[in-house]
């Protein structure tokens, strides 16, 4: 049988504050030139993606048919070799970048598994959505780990 609420038993919960300090404390920082396999994973996809996203620009004729441009294949190359960079060199804001980019990534494809039309379709969504999450809840714990070794950041989260 549950336990009923009581003020005593309200008290004896931590807090949100309390909560978040022990998972700091737990959060061991990185090392010097330590990058863990998430990191890794992520810095090769986004450097694939930037390839292959500059690659199809310059190789599909007729790119403005078919609703892109040359420009805006660059751009999109240039964001992701730049994320690349970024996150090898362990900064945080780089992926919190690409962690967007991943739940982004999560939705639509999400959304493209409710209209699609072969079981290869919903297949390759699934799968997707499976390895895009996957690789967004490792990256949170690689956040914590990058967020620990800033000095002062604690203090100025409050």
């Amino acid at each position: 049988m549950p336990a009923r609420w009581s003020p005593e038993l309200e008290s004896s919960r931590p807090t949100r504050g309390e909560r978040e300090e022990r998972a700091r404390a737990g959060l061991e920082p990185l090392g010097q030139d330590e990058r863990p396999p998430a990191l890794l994973a992520a810095v090769a996809l986004s450097g694939v993606l930037a390839l292959v996203v500059i690659v199809g620009a310059l190789t599909i004729h007729g790119l403005a048919h078919r609703g892109g441009s040359l420009a805006g294949g660059v751009f999109l190359a240039a964001i992701f070799a730049l994320l690349a960079v970024g996150m090898y060199r362990r900064r945080y804001a780089a992926v919190l970048a690409f962690e967007a980019i991943l739940a982004f990534q999560i939705l639509v494809t999400s959304l493209a598994l409710v209209v699609a039309s072969t079981i290869l379709a919903a297949a390759l969504c699934l799968l997707s959505v499976g390895l895009g999450g996957w690789l967004f809840w490792k990256l949170i714990r690689v956040m914590g780990r990058l967020q620990a070794g800033e000095p002062g950041r604690h203090e100025t989260l409050r």
